[in-house]
This record gives structure tokens, sequence and C-alpha cells, in this order.
């Protein structure tokens, strides 16, 4: 068992001196201008299992620099995903969006949509779920020193702490759930056809709604027979076929 240990332990640390060297070459073929080679370095790199957000982000810089709108986008999306507060990445995301022919406006929220997304959205769901623990815990803290407290003053103020505590317990239980659900059904993908119909049924046979272009983000909702179900930021929904677009969830 020791030497089949010590056998992957070598295994995983070749793997990764190989993937230093190739990133290394890529990223020297990339300063030379050859950004196909670049490309082909930073794949093999994918190919071996590796996922990095400065992988994803040189792909996309390597892409930019050939005008490849899809891969482009799709790469910068992918970074974003692993580091979303990168300011490198989101600027450079700027620009390539400019490559884009589909001008799509985010449909605009609701108030009370607007306040859950802000307040649910700042924490992972992890986080709900790890606050919910400590209320918990100190719910039981606090009503236990209700129960066995025999000044009246301390017990009144364990009894409303123990009452808020289980109440913020129960809200960061919700937000976990919401949180999870809200991750979970988020399905963004990347328009690859250079110009694809978006159907109204899951089938050749449907009327064209309408057209997007290459780069252009969707979020998918469901999938049937090799099409897929998507709906755009302003909330036009479609079925493209699932040939047309690139999941960005895959990691």
């Amino acid at each position: 068992m020791k030497k089949l240990f010590f056998a992957i332990l070598f295994i995983s640390f070749f793997a990764s001196g190989q993937n230093t060297a190739l990133f290394e070459e890529a990223n020297k073929l990339y300063n030379e201008g050859d950004y196909e080679g670049a490309i082909n370095k930073y794949e093999k790199i994918l190919e071996s299992g590796e996922h990095s957000a400065e992988l994803y982000f040189n792909l996309g810089n390597a892409n930019y620099k050939l005008n490849h709108v899809a891969p482009t986008i799709y790469y910068y999306e992918k970074a974003l995903l692993l580091a979303p507060n990168d300011e490198d990445i989101r600027n450079n995301m700027a620009f390539a969006q400019n490559m884009t022919l589909d001008a799509i406006e985010t449909l605009p929220q609701t108030g009370i949509a607007k306040m859950v997304e802000n307040s649910v959205g700042r924490l992972s769901y992890d986080t709900w779920a790890v606050l919910s623990i400590v209320f918990m815990i100190l719910f039981v803290a606090t009503f236990l020193f209700y129960y066995f407290s025999f000044k009246q003053n301390l017990k009144r103020l364990f009894f409303i702490t123990s009452i808020l505590a289980i109440f913020l317990c129960v809200l960061s239980v919700s937000m976990a759930f919401h949180e999870y659900n809200a991750v979970r059904n988020d399905r963004p993908a990347i328009v690859f056809a250079i110009e694809s119909a978006v159907k109204s049924e899951p089938n050749d046979r449907g009327e064209n709604v309408f057209l997007l272009h290459e780069g252009t983000k969707v979020n998918v909702t469901a999938e049937l027979n090799g099409w897929k179900k998507i709906k755009l930021a302003d909330g036009k929904i479609g079925w493209i076929s699932s040939e047309d677009i690139r999941e960005l969830k895959n990691l």
C-alpha cells in the first residue's frame, strides 16, 4: 500500500512538473506572438485535468489576440468562476464583450427580488449553513442559561436571546437552501455557433423565435433530445441545438 501511495504521489508530482513546464512554454510562445502555439500548450494542460483561473485567463487572452470571439468569452467566464473578484479578468472581459453582436439588456429586478438577491447572494450557501449551526449552538447555550438561571432579569435576557437565535438559525437555513438552489439552477453557457436560430420547440420544425451569435451568454434551464432550453438576461426563452453552445460549469 505504501509503494502504491508513493507511486501515485510521484506521478502527481511528475504531472505537476510537466504542466508547469507546459505553462511556461505557452507563456513564452504567447510573448513571441505565436498565439495558436500557446493555445495548444494551454489546452494540453487542460486535458491533463488541471484547472486554474490563470490558465483560463491566458487562454482567453490568446484567443482574444486571434479574434476568436466565443472561446475568448468562454475562457474569461471560466476564469471568473474561479476568481470572481479579479479585476484583470473583469477588465479584459469588458473589452471582449465588445466583440459580440448581440446586445442583450438585463431584465430589471423588482424591489423584493433585488433585496433578496443583495442579502442572500452576499454569502455562499456553505457560509449560510455554518451560520445556521452557530445560531443553533447559541440557541442551545442561551436556553440552558435561561433554564438554570434564578434571576428574573437574566432569565428574561436569555429567553429573548434564545428566541432571537432560533429565528436567525431558521432564517440562515432558508437562505442556505435558497442560495443552493440558485447555484444549482444556474447553468450559464456560451454560444459557439457563428449564428444560431433559437426555436420555439426542441426540434428543427419549431418556429425561429430569435437569432443568437457567437460569444453570447445564455442560461440553460432544460434539455431534451439534443436541444437545450435557454433563457436570456432580458427574459427571452427558446430552444437551441446542444451543439451550438458550451456550458461553463463542467470543471
